[in-house]
């Protein structure tokens, strides 16, 4: 024993290589996550909304809007971040958090200090965070959950909990079934009467601060009788076998010292961002957007809307060895049912055969249907893009308008942020919005790829609503105009035979590449690298 201990007091780096592969790989081959047999306590969220000041504003005014709840938009990525710190810190009893990525990065650790915060006040916490994507540095949120107000679970989390990239690849190769299935959905509750809901994971890129990256992306502000429909999904999700708490991945302790030292660096970071006076702190402090859209300075809009979720256990539901149900159907369903148009606005596209053939279906109808999604310059994830290529000219054949935002605006009109983070010329696209007919709006989670379909949990609503089915439709356009994005197009050759362009404007003036816009040789040769690949159900 006092081996063990002295080799962990010397840290990861100095143990034996052999022994760590060996340790890993043993535990990386079980079938459930660690920690699985830790007691837990289920529970729901707070139950009693109208006790808090914005339930009981909300819960009035939806007596005079029966079966409906009330939306806004938020698709500024200042205003993302500004919404989440003032729906914290307007929270009076509870908040439920669920992510894909929380980082714990500028941003991060502003939210991190806000929730903190609540937690002090006794507003109680939990919070449910993915494992797949964690970076250095994210681990520190668990520390939160030695506050009697914080509970912290991870939803099915890798047995290497060290920030060692080389050891989670290890066992994500060995242990790849488990570990592929990710949670990606993305929502926060306060109260259980507002919520924001969306594509926005919490992390500077996704709020637009950062010249470095920016994402478009979207938030749905919701109040309303939906908002316990989603909570009711959290809870589902909370009380699932993959969410598993921080402590049953800290040998059931969480050390209260580490808070008390994470506190002091989370009150510097806060006290920091304010003397610096950043424009998403100056506009968090302002109390708006959420004060605006509570008094109806920022209107929102009435509709009624369904909640689609996957199940936790989405893998052994599709597989038909568990009860459950698929967000992918009701999407499905709606989108083969537009009569005149379907806008989407997806980072990712890379569909399956039926999605494919729905798609196809429209067509022949004569259907309108136009996809705005990244170029090889905007995106992040070439092997997505490299499985996106496949099917560019089969869709531009059938008539479908393809678009791909470029990495650097010509005109910041729908982008989200302003011209000056524009010109650094890091822009990608990270929002999901379909339209149908003008007439319904989805906005969520889910991209429009394998992944989304089969292999990640996602979230989402449907709205009946023209009112923001137009907003969303004005947003496509800016984002789509000449100077933001490439319409790609089929271009007949001397052999008789197509070929894509990409026409677009610059500097004022029209013009058309015949080959594959990229600010680096690299990414096209990595691109044609990665078709050769068998990806796509990854992607």
């Amino acid at each position: 024993m006092r081996v063990i201990d002295g080799t962990r007091s010397r840290g990861n780096h100095h143990r034996p290589i052999l022994f760590v592969l060996v340790t890993y790989l043993a535990a990386a081959c079980v079938s459930a996550p660690p920690g699985s047999h830790y007691p837990k306590r289920a529970s729901v969220a707070f139950a009693e909304s109208e006790q808090t000041r914005v339930g009981r504003q909300w819960g009035e005014a939806a007596r005079d809007h029966p079966n409906n709840s009330a939306f806004r938009i938020v698709s500024v990525g200042v205003d993302g971040f500004a919404t989440r710190i003032q729906m914290i810190d307007s929270a009076e009893r509870a908040l439920d958090l669920q992510y894909f990525i929380f980082r714990q990065d500028t941003t991060g650790t502003d939210i991190t200090a806000a929730l903190l915060r609540a937690a002090d006040r006794g507003v109680h916490l939990r919070i449910l965070v993915d494992d797949g994507a964690r970076m250095p540095g994210d681990s520190r949120i668990a520390v939160l959950a030695a506050h009697p107000q914080v509970e912290i679970r991870t939803f099915n989390p890798f047995v290497v909990r060290s920030d060692s990239r080389f050891l989670r690849a290890v066992e994500f190769i060995f242990n790849r079934t488990r570990l592929d299935f990710r949670m990606h959905n993305k929502m926060i509750v306060a109260d259980n009467a507002s919520a924001l809901i969306g594509g926005r994971n919490i992390a500077d890129a996704y709020f637009q601060i950062d010249p470095e990256g920016q994402y478009a992306d979207d938030d749905m502000f919701v109040v309303g009788p939906t908002v316990q429909k989603l909570s009711a999904k959290f809870d589902e999700y909370w009380n699932s076998s993959l969410a598993i708490p921080v402590e049953a991945l800290s040998d059931g302790h969480i050390d209260t010292t580490k808070l008390a030292k994470y506190r002091r660096h989370l009150e510097r970071q806060w006290q920091h961002s304010l003397v610096q006076g950043a424009p998403y702190v100056q506009r968090a402090a302002s109390g708006d957007p959420m004060a605006a859209m509570l008094i109806g300075k920022l209107p929102l809009v009435w509709s009624s809307a369904l909640v689609v979720c996957d199940s936790p256990e989405k893998k052994r539901v599709a597989e038909g060895s568990k009860v459950g149900r698929l967000m992918y159907e009701p999407v499905a369903k709606v989108t083969a049912a537009v009569q005149s148009e379907l806008l989407m606005i997806t980072p990712y596209f890379i569909p399956t055969p039926e999605e494919m053939k729905l798609l196809d279906g429209l067509r022949q109808r004569n259907v309108r249907v136009a996809i705005l999604t990244n170029s090889l310059e905007s995106t992040t994830e070439l092997s997505a893009h490299s499985g996106y290529t496949r099917f560019r000219k089969t869709l531009v054949r059938s008539g479908v308008e393809l678009y791909e935002v470029r990495s650097l605006l010509g005109n910041t009109r729908g982008s989200g942020q302003t011209a000056k983070i524009s010109r650094s010329g890091n822009y990608g696209l990270h929002a999901k919005l379909f339209v149908f007919d003008r007439q319904k709006l989805f906005v969520g989670s889910m991209n429009f790829d394998q992944r989304s379909a089969r292999l990640n949990t996602e979230v989402g609503l449907i709205l009946d609503s023209a009112e923001l089915s137009e907003q969303t439709a004005a947003r496509f356009a800016a984002m789509t105009q000449p100077a933001n994005a490439y319409a790609v197009m089929l271009q007949p050759n001397a052999a008789g035979n197509s070929k894509l362009v990409w026409r677009t404007q610059e500097a004022g003036k029209s013009v058309e590449y015949t080959h594959e816009p990229s600010d680096s040789v690299w990414r096209r040769i990595a691109v044609q690298l990665l078709k050769l690949l068998p990806l796509d159900s990854e992607l």
